[in-house]
């Protein structure tokens, strides 16, 4: 029987052949994995896929991580906050990073390259990883496989995502997965990622020698942590840290150190406390009837996931490469490996589930490659390492509520959808409303989150932070003791203390103000302020200046509440409620 096109089908008891991805394998003994890099530059802005005359940039933790080529025209470039990227383009449009479109977006590119090399590695949207071995046997040498991918991921881009502007593509072949990224991270900065570099085997080393430590910082968050010390070292190239000596590297960087120095040197291997499952802990599930929606196949994998957590935590193991396998009632599938900067807790197997499942049925800009429903899910664990361990309840183990509100969360998120399930995360600002931001439950890892956000925001109120902060703030009337209204200069001070408060008339419920509910008319019994705050000045549109005022107002029957207030285009407002 003929399979349907766009499908992969393998034996059911066939699986990729881990150990030659890992570099445990091929070649010589001990020898590194060839392998093929893709690099895609700016790939979340490639997901959006904005007209080429709109300036667009993507940020995250209000930093830009990607830019469009009309915004890097007018100087928007990674790595420059908020605030610089608009002072340099006042138009440019932000966005806030997305990992889950990202990913859907990549699989049109996933889609192109499984014609010519079936086992894939996602290290993230936009990169991937193929061991050449069998591929570039059969397609005639490693230089003629990395052509065919360049021109394979170009044409996924041009054609499936419709992209109007011409995407750099990096494309790089070397000994080893980390040094394959390396080189294709080169080859994108190389004329725009005009041809592939393919390093020959065992040169590795030479090609790595001139480049700066910096290159580092794309393998992930620990190697990025070694930079500046070898910067402030003087080591400010591989070739200079390859030269020197393996135990000193071990004494005065311990074994991550001597991991990244073997990797400089051409010797790539494992990373250290890396290693393969030393049992088969693969989990599998079936449904019946099959799972035509993403939200339910994602539903069963994230019981699937929480199974293969307990099992690899008995262990005291945890995941920092899966295999994730699903397949049709009609004989479609599809495998990919998904790597992550760390361990992979249970919720981001689970996302990782769904993010393959909505590219591969079909969500936003991808067409569907599938026939039929989802009736089986399977996990195999491929790299593992002990785990660290995490934070203990009071009495110690783990959270029974937390783990309770956790399975209630994905239980609604299965009946009501992926986008309908909210949750609140930190994202900054100077106003109470603009700290905080309501994002899908998949957008975040709750069983690692803190409680609080990052250093104080300049220019915010200082703790305690209102109990209420309204929707939609209210108008309201300061007024002194003479009936005037209160005002703030351009200097920051106040005009007059202000002695009363007036809600006014269609302002809403004056229930809600508190001591307002009787007359709409409260005294004010103390007050603080005013904190004067000019955001974006360089821009005419979005330019705004605030002054905010903290009161203590009593009703008529003397009950007392506290809030805030702000003045705003010489109007106040009441912004929030303290309790």
């Amino acid at each position: 029987m003929t399979p349907p096109p766009g499908s992969v089908v393998r034996d059911p008891g066939e699986h990729l052949d881990l150990a030659l991805q890992n570099g445990r394998g091929g070649g010589s003994e001990g020898a590194p994995v060839r392998t093929l890099a893709v690099c895609c530059a700016d790939w979340p802005v490639v997901a959006i896929g904005p007209p080429a005359d709109r300036p667009v940039a993507v940020m995250a933790a209000h930093r830009v991580i990607a830019a469009s080529p009309a915004a890097r025209a007018e100087g928007v470039m990674a790595g420059l906050r908020r605030r610089e990227a608009q002072a340099r383009c006042p138009s440019v449009e932000l966005h806030d990073s997305d990992e889950s479109r990202d990913v859907r977006a990549f699989e049109a590119v996933l889609a192109a390259l499984e014609d010519l090399a079936p086992r894939l590695e996602v290290v993230e949207a936009g990169r991937c990883l193929v061991p050449t071995r069998g591929p570039s046997r059969y397609h005639g040498g490693d230089r003629a496989l990395a052509d065919k991918v360049l021109a394979a991921v170009r044409r996924a881009v041009e054609v499936e995502l419709d992209v109007a502007w011409p995407v750099t593509v990096g494309v790089g072949i070397a000994d080893g997965p980390r040094a394959a990224g390396l080189v294709a991270d080169e080859a994108r900065r190389r004329a725009s990622g005009a041809a592939p570099i393919v390093v020959a085997p065992g040169a590795t080393a030479g090609f790595l020698s001139p480049l700066p430590v910096s290159r580092l910082e794309v393998l992930g968050r620990e190697p990025a942590e070694l930079v500046d010390v070898l910067r402030r070292l003087g080591l400010r190239t591989l070739g200079r840290f390859a030269a020197l000596e393996a135990p000193d590297v071990l004494a005065r960087f311990g074994a991550r150190g001597a991991d990244l120095h073997q990797l400089a040197s051409g010797r790539e291997r494992l990373p250290p406390l890396v290693s393969a499952a030393p049992v088969d802990l693969r989990v599998s599930m079936s449904l019946d009837p099959p799972a035509e929606r993403v939200d339910r196949a994602a539903f069963a994998a994230k019981a699937l996931a929480d199974e293969l957590h307990r099992a690899l935590g008995s262990r005291g193991l945890a995941c920092s490469r899966v295999l994730v396998v699903a397949g049709t009632d009609a004989g479609d599938r599809i495998e990919r490996l998904w790597r992550a900067d760390g361990t992979l807790s249970a919720a981001a197997i689970a996302q990782r589930v769904r993010w393959q499942l909505e590219g591969w049925l079909g969500s936003g800009r991808t067409r569907s490659r599938a026939h039929g429903g989802v009736d089986h899910l399977e996990l195999v664990p491929d790299e593992v390492r002990p785990d660290d361990g995490l934070q203990l309840g009071f009495w110690g183990g783990t959270s029974e509520a937390g783990e309770r509100a956790l399975r209630a969360l994905a239980r609604v998120q299965g009946l009501v959808g992926a986008d309908r399930v909210l949750v609140p995360e930190w994202q900054g600002g100077r106003a109470p409303g603009e700290r905080y931001r309501l994002v899908p439950l998949d957008a975040v890892d709750l069983s690692a989150r803190t409680t609080t956000g990052p250093e104080p925001w300049p220019g915010s109120l200082p703790a305690p932070s209102p109990a209420v902060v309204w929707p939609e703030p209210r108008p309201v009337d300061v007024r002194d003791a003479a009936g005037r209204r209160v005002g703030v200069g351009g200097r920051g001070l106040i005009s007059s203390p202000p002695a009363s408060v007036r809600l006014n008339p269609g302002a809403g419920p004056v229930g809600l103000v508190g001591p307002t509910r009787a007359a709409g008319v409260a005294s004010v019994r103390a007050w603080a302020g005013p904190w004067c705050v000019d955001e974006r000045w360089w821009d005419a549109v979005g330019h705004r200046r605030r002054a905010r005022l903290q009161v203590v107002l009593a009703g008529p029957d003397g009950h007392e509440t506290a809030h805030l207030l702000t003045l705003e285009d010489g109007r106040w407002w009441l912004e929030a409620t303290y309790d």
